[in-house]
């Protein structure tokens, strides 16, 4: 399954049982950490997220709220004798701060850290899916995230491809759109042993970022869009000034973009209630859901 679980929607400040931001993106058996904020291992345990599943973390960008929870991860996979290697995808000078905080408490980690500085195009590329970076507009650099599933065009129909005896090294070739020739010279149509695959599917997490139709390319028909609503439509001009979003402005994006979905986040601790933000991001975008802690949307 293709899902993300919200663990932290809200901004600088943890208010009204709300916690800086931080979600995992689910692909089957493989847990992708996006950013880190104060408080995430508590939230992490809160719903069953198991550490030992996430390989790669990615961090948007250097304000604490993004990353001030990512040293005490770090520390407990260690303790918790963690030997699988962990990477970091990050702005460049987050490798200098973590080694230092390592260093200072005179911390050896049992596994191998390695940094992997942001860059826009793809950061990863694994076999079933990517994950590619691009800038945003935000106080300081800032990065947004894709995470594109990878599917063959084709799959294979079990009970028919048995009929045919067809050698399972023949598979890949199958699943691409082949057919199928057997020893005696017969043709197996493609089609006659598979079937259509279904669309891949992507995430896009636009991270911290003020209104800037540039986006509108760079997401363009993901299935699902996470982008920031720290403020309500009235505060435009604070949003501009902090380099944020409200709610109107992120809604107009996705429908720009033509995604299937959106969810909001990042709210500012001036509110102690949200619905209101999706009802107002909902008059330009309907299909928006506010992105609320310890649950998990389908991609």
């Amino acid at each position: 399954m293709f899902s993300v679980t919200i663990l932290g929607n809200n901004s600088a400040l943890p208010a009204y049982n709300r916690h800086p931001t931080a979600q995992v993106v689910g692909l089957n058996e493989q847990l992708l950490l996006i950013d880190c904020g104060e408080g995430t291992q508590i939230q992490m345990s809160q719903y069953k997220i198991r550490r030992s599943k996430i390989n790669h973390i990615f961090i948007s960008h250097l304000h604490g709220d993004h990353y001030f929870g990512l040293i005490g991860l770090i520390t407990s996979m260690g303790l918790l004798g963690r030997e699988t290697p962990l990477t970091i995808h990050a702005p460049k000078e987050l490798e200098a701060i973590i080694q230092l905080q390592l260093k200072v408490a005179d911390t050896a980690l049992p596994f191998m850290l390695t940094f992997n500085p942001l860059k826009e195009g793809i950061i990863l590329n694994e076999k079933k899916f990517s994950v590619e970076a691009f800038p945003v507009q935000h106080r300081i650099e800032c990065w947004g995230f894709i995470v594109r599933e990878k599917k063959q065009p084709r799959k294979i129909d079990k009970d028919k491809i048995q009929q045919y005896a067809i050698p399972s090294v023949f598979y890949e070739r199958l699943k691409n759109g082949d057919d199928y020739e057997d020893k005696n010279g017969n043709i197996i149509l493609n089609e006659w042993v598979t079937i259509a695959n279904t669309t891949p599917k992507s995430y896009a997490y636009s991270a911290d970022t003020l209104y800037d139709e540039a986006l509108v390319d760079k997401v363009k028909n993901v299935t699902v869009l996470y982008h920031e609503t720290t403020y309500l439509k009235d505060l435009e001009e604070r949003a501009k000034a902090r380099f944020h979003s409200t709610t109107t402005q992120a809604a107009s994006i996705a429908q720009k973009a033509c995604v299937g979905k959106l969810l909001i986040g990042h709210f500012s601790s001036k509110y102690d209630s949200l619905n209101i933000f999706e009802e107002e991001a909902k008059t330009v975008f309907e299909n928006t859901e506010l992105a609320l802690e310890g649950v998990c949307y389908k991609i």
